[in-house]
């Protein structure tokens, strides 16, 4: 049994913007956050700047973990309408932000530090076996 999903313009959208009905738009998709704002570890007013507005480049920016994706899946109450899409599609390409999981860098947090101590390590060797 499929469940259709519910469709929202960017005015519907930006009717939901303060601690009565807070809604976001991340990545084409609509999260009311109201019941999350107390529990927001970066403080309910972060969500209440970003209510009814387009937030994919603020919370791209913080870069969020891999569990605040995952607990972000329970608030979702639907998607962008199609008309509205294509908008913010054009500014999503333009500045590239991970749309997936995959590509959202979850390797990212780790390849960065060991890549930087091997480098480290390399030169700290041959620093030692020319030099001293």
């Amino acid at each position: 049994m499929s469940k259709e999903i519910k469709k929202y313009s960017l005015e519907e959208i930006a009717d939901h913007h303060d601690k009565k009905s807070t809604w976001i738009l991340i990545h084409g998709n609509v999260y009311d956050v109201t019941n999350f704002l107390e529990e927001h570890p970066g403080g309910e007013e972060v969500l209440l700047d970003q209510g009814g507005k387009h937030a994919t480049e603020a919370f791209e920016d913080i870069g969020h973990s891999t569990d605040a994706r995952e607990l972000m899946k329970q608030y979702k109450i639907g998607e962008l309408c199609d008309e509205d899409k294509q908008k913010i599609t054009d500014i999503e390409e333009k500045n590239h932000w991970p749309v997936n999981e995959n590509e959202a860098g979850a390797w990212k947090s780790w390849v960065l530090p060991i890549s930087a101590a091997l480098l480290a390590t390399l030169l700290y060797r041959i620093y030692f076996s020319y030099f001293v």
